[in-house]
């Protein structure tokens, strides 16, 4: 029997409008489609009514597959001859595992097609009217996770060479580590006063935004009873969405693309 092909699929952040023409293309050919938890429903909606779905989805604390299995998962699908589209929130090499997925294709000796997303670590900014470089306030900016090393109980990110060494901080998967990330960032030289933003559903509907600086930002978040995902964004730059945030009145719907 002839190997399939196994394609890593960015399926953006959110909103399914925001899928990639090509990442269409595939998901409407796949035989099995294996999705994580972000991926909005329309999505699922546009492959084939035959093809089979599997949820292999992760939250904090709770992983529904652990990563080894899905990458069994993948490696047996594409066995047995399927078109197999690994559906990934976001891109798929941008803190999504995707490079590990892609290495155990690899070296099972399967085909695989990496198909770049829209990340939501520039997506969800942008759509609050925050862009992460700015003439005169920012150069640089920096993505970076909010978990800690799974393996030695520590920060996953090193905050006293990062903590000041770019304009813009992007951090995914901060909103429970918030508290531990302003330290870190005090403690190794931001000022209190740095604006910061706290973007959760920032390209579906009822997006929230909530905006302060180090200073302050852990008890707003605390009084919204804010919950993941959230896209925390640091610098002088979130001060511009006052001024830019887009007018959005749109609710995310069928892809229309036929």
């Amino acid at each position: 029997m002839r190997v399939g092909t196994v394609y890593l699929v960015g399926a953006g952040p959110g909103d399914p409008g925001l899928l990639t023409v090509r990442g269409l293309a595939l998901l409407r050919g796949a035989d099995v489609v294996i999705y994580d938890r972000l991926v909005h429903p329309d999505l699922l909606a546009e492959a084939p009514r035959e093809a089979l779905r599997v949820f292999a989805g992760k939250r904090c604390g709770s992983h529904g597959l652990p990563q080894g299995e899905i990458n069994a998962l993948l490696v047996a699908h594409a066995r047995r001859g399927a078109r197999v589209v690994r559906l990934k929130g976001g891109d798929p090499f941008v803190l999504g595992r995707g490079g590990e997925e892609a290495l155990a294709l690899a070296e099972a000796g399967i085909p695989v097609e990496i198909v770049p997303g829209v990340s939501s670590a520039i997506a969800v900014p942008a759509c609050a009217g925050i862009p992460l470089t700015h003439r005169g306030l920012a150069s640089s900016f920096a993505v970076v996770t909010g978990h800690e090393d799974a393996c030695t109980g520590r920060p996953a990110v090193d905050w006293g060479r990062l903590g000041t060494a770019v304009d813009t901080l992007v951090v995914l998967m901060g909103a429970r580590a918030l508290p531990r990330i302003v330290a870190e960032l005090l403690a190794h030289g931001r000022p209190s006063a740095t604006p910061v933003a706290l973007l959760r559903r920032g390209t579906t509907e009822g997006p929230l935004t909530i905006t302060g600086s180090l200073a302050d930002i852990v008890d707003k978040a605390r009084a919204a009873a804010l919950e993941p995902p959230v896209v925390v964004v640091v610098g002088e730059v979130v001060a511009l969405a006052d001024h830019l945030r887009p007018h959005r009145d749109h609710v995310p719907r069928a892809l229309a693309l036929r």
